[in-house]
């Protein structure tokens, strides 16, 4: 998409250029002062039309902001150089869905975010080497997280390794937002948090599960179930058909998965109780629609993503180790020794014990029962920014990982409008990882 604040720009650049002077002779003092004046008003109105940009609902304000600084200083230094200034690389775009949707009432933006809990980026200096220190300090990474979720013009907010919600809660509550926190149970109280817009949903539930209760390490996941408000306005991402159900309310679930890649038992026993959670109170709330937003831990190519999509997995069919896709080099990069290791036969066999964390029973077959479609594969992309499935290429940037592990589903009574693609890779290597500037 080509922005408008960048072809303004140029004409600023040559508006200030002197006409030849035919006559040969230096220009008059009077004339000189006219020339200057003229200038200055162009610059000014070119600033103008940038700040107008800021405004516009296509555009995130953390982009807006930054090409309005970088076009200041361009319109400062242009009495002394003609060079155009540098386009931004940091611009995300709306896809928008082929579906006729004109007939869909509620709408509403949904967002999920990991944001990077305090305390992971300060144990792990490794995974952000080519990240100054003073961009990952939460003082100034707050700010900037908050404006640019504001800049989505979001109604829910899902965010994971939350471990200062209070700082979160001060500032989104500013601009309209009500928030829940769930920290994890164990040494490290990084959770996860929703937040919704008050005017535009009431809660009407909020439950959270402790995975530590059911022997699957301290991990934690959340749910909430809103209710839209009769003045709801029809803008929004996702939209629901005039034929759902009439209570105007759909669950929320919001999860961080287990990282560790090589214990698959562990993830999957997670998804599972989470899945089996949501489908629970979808039926006690009047079989309400479902929306599923989290870090998972997982690749789109995984066993676990299989597992959401389809409903059923044959556990046993699947090196333990590789249920999440983590240790498999990355799509953007196979090497050789990654085919010979589909091709091999599984090393690592399951436990019974294994079986039972995973599906919860002696049986190595694992089912859910909603019905889930991934958001991104629902709304066609481009191959700048989309894998083979539809989802996004990258979600996750930093020194010893690029791929996808973050995701929003929905069950069919939900439909997506639109959703915000992520970086393409080539910008994303020119910020020497995420977080950044």
């Amino acid at each position: 998409m080509e922005r408008s604040g960048d072809k303004r720009t140029v004409p600023a650049e040559h508006s200030t250029r002197h006409p030849p002077n035919s006559s040969g002779r230096r220009p008059h003092r009077h004339e000189r002062q006219r020339s200057r004046k003229k200038r200055k008003v162009i610059s000014s109105e070119t600033e103008s039309r940038i700040q107008v940009q800021t405004l516009t609902p296509d555009s995130t304000r953390i982009f807006s902001s930054y090409t309005h600084r970088r076009t200041n200083s361009y319109v400062q230094k242009q009495g002394r150089s003609r060079k155009k200034p540098h386009k931004p690389q940091c611009q995300r775009k709306w896809t928008y869905s082929t579906h006729d949707v004109s007939n869909y009432n509620d709408r509403f933006v949904i967002v999920s975010y990991n944001v990077l809990g305090v305390e992971n980026a300060t144990k792990h200096p490794e995974l952000y080497r080519g990240v100054a220190p003073k961009y990952l300090d939460w003082e100034y990474r707050k700010k900037l997280l908050c404006e640019e979720v504001k800049g989505y013009q979001a109604s829910i907010l899902c965010f994971q390794e939350v471990d200062h919600f209070d700082d979160l809660k001060e500032i989104l509550g500013s601009d309209g937002f009500r928030g829940l926190h769930k920290a994890r149970s164990g040494e490290t109280h990084d959770g996860c948090a929703i937040f919704w817009r008050t005017e535009l949903f009431t809660l009407l539930h909020e439950e959270s599960i402790e995975f530590q209760r059911f022997g699957l390490r301290n991990n934690v996941a959340q749910f909430c179930v809103l209710k839209m408000n009769q003045d709801l306005p029809s803008t929004g991402a996702t939209a629901r058909p005039p034929c759902a159900t009439t209570s105007r309310s759909f669950l929320v679930g919001n999860i961080h998965v287990l990282y560790n890649p090589k214990r698959g038992d562990i993830k999957l026993g997670q998804m599972r109780i989470f899945l089996e959670k949501a489908y629970e109170l979808s039926q006690e709330w009047g079989c309400i629609p479902v929306v599923i937003t989290g870090d998972l831990n997982s690749l789109p190519q995984s066993a676990m993503y299989q597992f959401l999509a389809s409903s059923k997995l044959h556990v046993q069919q699947h090196d333990r180790r590789q249920v999440s896709g983590q240790i498999f080099p990355s799509h953007f990069a196979e090497s050789q020794s990654w085919r010979n290791h589909i091709t091999r036969p599984l090393l690592n066999r399951w436990t019974d014990e294994e079986i039972m964390l995973a599906t919860g029973s002696r049986l190595s077959v694992l089912r859910h029962h909603l019905k889930l479609c991934s958001a991104y594969a629902g709304v066609p992309g481009t191959s700048e920014v989309r894998d083979k499935i539809g989802e996004p290429l990258t979600t996750s940037y930093h020194c010893l990982f690029t791929g996808t592990v973050d995701y929003i589903w929905h069950t069919s009574d939900l439909v997506p409008v639109r959703v915000l693609e992520t970086l393409p890779i080539r910008s994303l290597k020119k910020t020497g990882g995420l977080p950044c500037k």
